[in-house]
């Protein structure tokens, strides 16, 4: 989803908007309340939130369960995308505050790493290369890396392609020029 508009990028610049849109992605179509079980935080406040997130379009009702009074929510899509030409200062702190959250998962990560299971332990990789670049180059970067990743991410909207033994793993990247040094 290319999101464009500074109110929706201002709506999805909240924490735990930001936390119910990944475990929508994590877990599928759920309850406020399942969501509150899983966010460690009030139904209440899951549903306000949810329904801010439908007004925008990053969720919509999902097909009712056998219980009529269940409201399940699911996402529209798996992936937001923003560009700060587009959204200026909404898009600048809508992407100050992922990137928050993104920093604290990678320092939880690094904390907790020892104790996982030893393959995921091995798997995990942290990394980082500053090169040089043109503009164009780094976005054919991004653009290659996001390709990459599209066979995977087809295991989201379609579980039947996730292998036995698969676990959520996070991959975020990033890529943007060094400020310049003094000189």
């Amino acid at each position: 989803m290319r999101i464009t508009d500074p109110r929706a990028m201002r709506a999805l610049a909240h924490p735990l908007r930001l936390d119910l849109i990944d475990l929508l992605g994590r877990i599928g179509p759920a309850t406020a309340t399942t969501c509150a079980k899983h966010l460690d935080t009030s139904q209440a406040s899951c549903s306000f939130h949810l329904r801010q997130l439908a007004k925008y379009g990053y969720v919509t009702e999902a097909e009712p369960s056998g219980d009529k009074r269940e409201r399940l929510w699911q996402l529209t899509d798996h992936e937001q995308k923003w560009s700060v030409a587009e959204g200026g200062a909404a898009a600048v702190e809508l992407e100050r505050v992922f990137i928050e959250r993104e920093a604290a998962r990678m320092a939880a990560w690094a904390e907790t790493r020892i104790s996982a299971a030893k393959a995921w332990h091995e798997a995990a990789f942290v990394s980082g290369v500053s090169v040089p670049l043109t503009p164009e180059e780094l976005d054919a970067i991004g653009k290659d890396l996001t390709r990459l990743l599209e066979p995977y991410m087809a295991r989201l909207s379609d579980p039947s392609l996730t292998p036995e033994g698969a676990q959520s793993a996070r991959i975020f990247l990033h890529g943007a020029p060094h400020a310049p040094l003094d000189t």
